[in-house]
């Protein structure tokens, strides 16, 4: 790891394995598209085309490097059906189940404290002379 990368991660070791794993992650799953696809996913198993539906203004080229990286990084599994024309399913894995409950619980926090979290931005800004975002 360099200098940079470990300024990044963290001060120790054991810091910067912790904040890189958690930043690659966050990465990963964080991306305009991701959540998205994950949760359509996360209900059976869902073709590209089904995708590109419900996936509002999704391109097929983003649809299409998204699930490539989600399938790398084991959240979904990708099943060619051996047919003419072939079928392609995709389908959240374990851990992408696992993610999506832990998703479900922060969006459950985020509306929770959406309102507590707009007045203190707007504090904030209206000592720091910020204007609101």
């Amino acid at each position: 790891m360099g200098e940079e990368e470990a300024n990044r991660c963290g001060s120790g070791p054991a810091e910067q394995a912790s904040a890189c794993t958690v930043r690659e992650a966050l990465d990963r799953v964080g991306g305009k598209w991701a959540i998205g696809i994950l949760i359509a996913a996360s209900s059976g198993p869902v073709r590209f085309t089904e995708l590109e539906r419900r996936v509002e203004g999704i391109s097929r080229r983003m649809l299409t490097l998204t699930l490539r990286n989600l399938e790398r990084d084991g959240l979904l599994h990708r099943h060619v059906h051996p047919c003419v024309p072939p079928k392609v399913e995709y389908t959240a894995t374990p851990m992408a189940r696992e993610l999506h409950d832990s998703l479900v619980a922060l969006t459950s926090w985020a509306e929770r404290h959406r309102e507590a979290i707009s007045a203190a931005r707007a504090e904030y800004d209206r000592r720091h002379g910020h204007p609101p975002a």
